[in-house]
């Protein structure tokens, strides 16, 4: 999804919004922040019809969003679009600023309609239904609006979020608007970036209303953009050696799962690290990667001896076998900064044990599960970790003392400070098998060149998507793109910060 915000932008939950909004009228200074935000709306709603005279549907709501939309139609007015505002809410019931917003409209020679017409010739539809704040599925005239939106095969703008999306978390609540761009005010939300929300936003535009959120209410979630890459690794040095870019070791690869392994030691290596080893568990594992033979391919026992490791990454292939959780523990033990995925988390999620041990040690360890692998760590069901992504990657960094992602549609990244960001890089053909052996090997190779753990955990997720988009842009996918094919893509990105 493109986001229009500036590097690091902040990303507020709901209540963090409405306090925002609510410090900022306190203040009183004119005009009002509904003003604001509905020329704001108006301004990008005129370059998206591209032309005056154009038919504008406008719906509004019941709510401050239904004022927003007043006041954008008022605008689209002025500049002669031929504006149609539906409003089936009660006047009585909307706040002092919505019905000054209607009595502007109406003042400037506006009418509304309570349903929607019969036309379906409209050049633009503005969404002002419901805003940020949703928390009841939409029923009855409501989701009618939405599903009528849905149909027309037109430009749909959203104002604050999709009418129907949950602003914290980005659950549909039972319908939503499918909008082509989306207009947020104050700041981005976290709804609108993860989960269902990327399906349904379109292009993400920031109007901040000229406030300063950060000073009025400090963020504890902020977007992942391309930045984090430069500032991951410094630049080599002429008088340098492989020594000096660090030692993975990849624990994996059991029967039949090899390839995985191979992944995660492929990544690591054209992510710059000095050495990668493979500490293969299967019996019949091969001694060479004849695609990357400079590859060391070693049996797992030997991988855990070596003295000269920057850290582990286990998981790629690993298995539920005994032979699996124990070296699972050896890695536990050595004391070595962890990068754990996969079987490794899932052995961890089914060992109390092993659970309590993790967190207690005194090493950086590094999380990246996906939904189902989240669910089994939490002890809870894979739907109940999606409702809440931000809460459940939160509550894991917590319960294991560790950085996590949780992957998916708007990856979580969370620490156990309480701190959390989103990453709006990547795209659907990264739905494919190896993508986070893939990951796991980014991750680990920044983490043995000196990247900070938090760095290399948020360069790593946002290079592995951005090398999805870098692949998809010069032809390949998104049906068909491979693990493979993300792996060159982000050597390619990594070297032009």
């Amino acid at each position: 999804m493109k986001v229009l915000a500036f590097h690091g932008a902040p990303v507020y939950l709901t209540v963090d919004a409405r306090a925002i909004e609510a410090a900022a009228v306190a203040v009183k200074k004119p005009p009002p922040l509904m003003e604001k935000a509905g020329l704001a709306a108006a301004e990008i709603a005129r370059d998206i019809a591209g032309g005056t005279g154009k038919p504008v549907l406008v719906l509004a709501g019941p709510g401050n969003n239904g004022g927003d939309a007043f006041v954008v139609a008022r605008h689209l007015k002025k500049w002669y679009f031929k504006v149609t505002v539906v409003f089936a809410g009660d006047e009585k019931k909307l706040s002092v600023d919505a019905k000054a917003a209607l009595g502007a409209w109406r003042k400037a020679g506006g009418t509304i309609v309570p349903s929607l017409p019969a036309s379906r010739q409209w050049g633009m539809v503005v969404d002002g239904i419901f805003g940020i704040g949703l928390e009841r599925d939409v029923t009855g005239q409501y989701a009618e609006w939405i599903n009528t939106i849905n149909s027309l095969r037109v430009p749909v703008l959203a104002l604050d979020a999709p009418s129907g999306l949950h602003s914290d978390t980005g659950r549909v609540m039972g319908c939503a608007v499918r909008a082509t761009h989306t207009v947020t005010f104050i700041a981005l939300k976290p709804g609108l970036l993860t989960l269902d929300g990327p399906d349904h936003c379109g292009e993400v535009h920031l109007s901040m209303l000229d406030l300063d959120a950060q000073s009025l209410r400090p963020a504890s979630g902020s977007l992942v953009d391309r930045e984090v890459i430069a500032s991951a690794l410094n630049p080599r040095r002429m008088n340098s050696h492989k020594g000096d870019y660090g030692s993975v070791g990849v624990i994996g690869g059991d029967h039949g799962m090899v390839g995985a392994a191979l992944l995660a030691g492929r990544a690591a290596l054209k992510l710059g690290t000095g050495r990668v080893y493979l500490g293969l568990i299967a019996r019949d594992a091969p001694l060479l990667d004849v695609v990357q033979p400079e590859l060391m391919l070693r049996t797992a026992d030997e991988v855990l001896k070596l003295k000269n490791l920057s850290c582990l990454a286990v998981g790629p292939g690993l298995g539920l076998t005994p032979d699996a959780a124990f070296y699972l523990k050896w890695a536990i033990e050595s004391q070595l900064p962890l990068v754990l995925d996969a079987d490794a988390l899932n052995i961890v999620a089914g060992d109390t044990g092993l659970k309590k041990q993790l967190k207690q040690i005194d090493t950086e360890k590094i999380l990246t599960p996906h939904p189902a692998e989240a669910a089994r760590l939490l002890g809870t069901s894979t739907s109940e970790v999606q409702k809440d992504r931000i809460g459940s990657a939160l509550k894991l960094a917590k319960n294991l003392n560790s950085l996590v992602v949780l992957k998916g549609a708007g990856s979580i990244c969370a620490s156990p400070d309480g701190i959390w960001h989103i990453n709006t890089s990547g795209n659907p053909g990264m739905a494919s098998a190896g993508m986070g052996d893939v990951l796991t090997g980014m991750i680990a190779a920044l983490l043995s060149q000196g990247a900070e753990p938090k760095t290399a955990l948020l360069a790593g997720v946002y290079l592995h998507g951005a090398a999805a988009d870098h692949a998809v842009a010069n032809g390949v996918g998104p049906a068909g793109l491979t693990a493979t094919d993300t792996i060159d893509a982000a050597r390619y990105l990594l070297n032009q910060r």
